[in-house]
């Protein structure tokens, strides 16, 4: 398990480029706030979350296979990861922050990549308001939004 990665994985080095390219900028893993998102958006005061979809737990999906062997063990830390996750969100929207979610599966291709992105672009024009794209969760909270962050952000020359 040491070798399995949490950070610069290949679903969230797609969604920052594919983000990039269309002019968004952004801070990646900010341990300022909770949960660490894998990207912070500022100016849209979102963060992203991209699961895999095994070790987060996505329900009725192909790649959320149950093992079979030491099945309790796993069966637990993949309910403390959905656990874990649901306490950031719920922190993130409390704070005043966009909340989404992106599943490793529906990055799957091309298409769905596209189709995915497209959504989540179209989210973060929006106002705050409670929405459910596909199987990403999109939670917001209309509260006094706390001071931006410093202006330290990736991606930018």
């Amino acid at each position: 398990m040491a070798t399995v990665k949490n950070r610069n994985t290949k679903p969230e080095i797609q969604v920052r480029k594919a983000l990039f390219s269309r002019g968004f900028r952004y801070r990646i893993n900010d341990k300022r706030l909770p949960g660490s998102p894998d990207i912070v958006l500022p100016k849209y005061h979102t963060a992203i979350f991209v699961h895999g979809c095994y070790w987060h737990g996505h329900t009725n999906c192909k790649k959320a296979i149950k093992p079979s062997t030491n099945k309790n063990f796993w069966n637990a830390k993949i309910e403390k990861n959905r656990l874990r996750d649901q306490k950031a969100q719920q922190e993130l929207s409390q704070m005043g922050w966009k909340v989404i979610v992106i599943w490793e599966c529906e990055l799957r291709n091309k298409e769905s990549l596209e189709l995915s992105l497209n959504k989540l672009i179209n989210e973060l024009k929006q106002p705050f308001a409670f929405k459910h794209i596909g199987s990403s969760h999109l939670l917001t909270h209309n509260q006094n939004l706390p001071k931006s962050l410093p202006a330290q952000t990736h991606g930018q020359i």
